[in-house]
């Protein structure tokens, strides 16, 4: 039988409350469990000392005989100074998506081409400016 460390949910709808608990790995999420060993309420403020309670030489014991935390109590046992969590390194999670690139790049490529139409448009009107000084000219000296 394998043993997890593992957050039961319990709370009203919105109003999560979770205990920690040693259960069976193939238990439901809110099933049997062997023994309580904490409590966590998200609900309160991060610096509120009852919002993380650990029973610590129990879950040493756990530890101890092979139990395994998943990874949010792992993070909150290691928050405790109980079991040291390595830290884990994901350097695609800020990069945007195949989907937002596609749309960044086709935005960049109108952007570009409005950019050369305005700078046409710009540079249009400067050559038809020349001849039309050339014609302004003849004509004063035609008079």
């Amino acid at each position: 039988m394998s043993v997890s460390i593992r957050l039961s949910r319990g709370g009203a709808k919105k109003r999560p409350y979770y205990k920690i608990v040693v259960s069976n790995s193939r238990a439901p999420r809110d099933g049997k469990y062997l023994e309580q060993v904490g409590t966590y309420n998200p609900v309160l403020a991060k610096d509120d000392e009852n919002r993380v309670r650990v029973t610590e030489d129990r879950v040493r014991y756990w530890l101890g005989v092979g139990a395994q935390p998943t990874d949010r109590v792992a993070r909150i046992l290691d928050k405790a100074g109980i079991k040291e969590r390595a830290a884990t390194v994901n350097p695609a999670k800020g990069e945007p998506g195949k989907k937002a690139k596609d749309r960044a790049e086709e935005k960049a490529e109108k952007q570009r081409e409005a950019e050369e139409a305005a700078a046409a448009a710009a540079a249009a009107p400067a050559v038809e400016e020349a001849p039309a000084e050339e014609a302004a000219a003849e004509e004063t000296t035609e008079a």
